[in-house]
């Protein structure tokens, strides 16, 4: 059972459908397994279908339909779109697998490993990572330059915040500094979406920040 929610506004934003797609995935991934923030979105939604329902309908003008059926038609193709739009395992189909310990992970610091997967989403500024700590690793106290949204995929893990367990959903900041550790015996790992790099607190790893990206 998860205990650990995206928060109000973040539900509207994905109600509305105005999250990125890496955002949106976080969120789906987490509702598929909480049935106490599904519910809140099936209100939002019903909520939302109540307003534009409730709004006074204008004609539209002769013409209208055709001249967005043209501009739709002057526009290039599109490249395809990599995400899969059925929330079902959306992100084992995204990376062709249903083993996310077989990835080709990068050792970053001791029991930490990652595996970007930006690329992935093309439009987004933000970087999107799959996070790994080994069982019983522990990650290098740290806090944030930005935003990090995560959601646990696996496993679980434990800070001063409390304990995190699979599907758990969390956002941190500037305000947060943590040190997570790897609980129960399965590597933990997360999806994470970063507006920019970590920052290193510890008494020597701090010295690494210049080459974190």
């Amino acid at each position: 059972m998860t205990s650990h929610h995206p928060d109000t506004l973040s539900l509207m934003e994905y109600s509305a459908g105005t999250l990125s797609d890496p955002h949106a995935l976080c969120i789906r991934l987490h509702l598929d397994h909480c049935p106490h923030c599904r519910s809140r979105v099936d209100a939002l939604d019903s909520l939302g279908a109540m307003i534009v329902e409730s709004q006074p309908r204008e004609p539209i003008a002769a013409g209208t339909f055709d001249a967005i059926l043209d501009r739709i038609d002057a526009e290039p193709t599109p490249a395809a779109i990599v995400m899969p739009r059925d929330p079902r395992d959306a992100l084992h189909k995204l990376l062709d697998t249903d083993d996310l310990n077989s990835l080709p992970w990068k050792r970053q610091l001791a029991d930490a490993s990652v595996f970007d997967i930006s690329d992935y989403f093309p439009e987004q500024s933000e970087r999107v990572v799959l996070q790994k700590l080994t069982a019983g690793g522990k990650a290098p106290s740290h806090t944030h330059r930005g935003t990090e949204t995560t959601i646990v995929l696996q496993g679980a893990f434990v800070d001063h915040s409390g304990v995190f367990n699979q599907w758990d959903f969390v956002v941190l900041d500037q305000n947060d500094t943590h040190k997570p550790v790897a609980v129960g015996h399965d590597d933990c790992i997360s999806l994470s979406i970063l507006s920019a790099p970590l920052k290193l607190t510890g008494t020597f790893t701090r010295l690494l920040n210049p080459f974190i990206r």
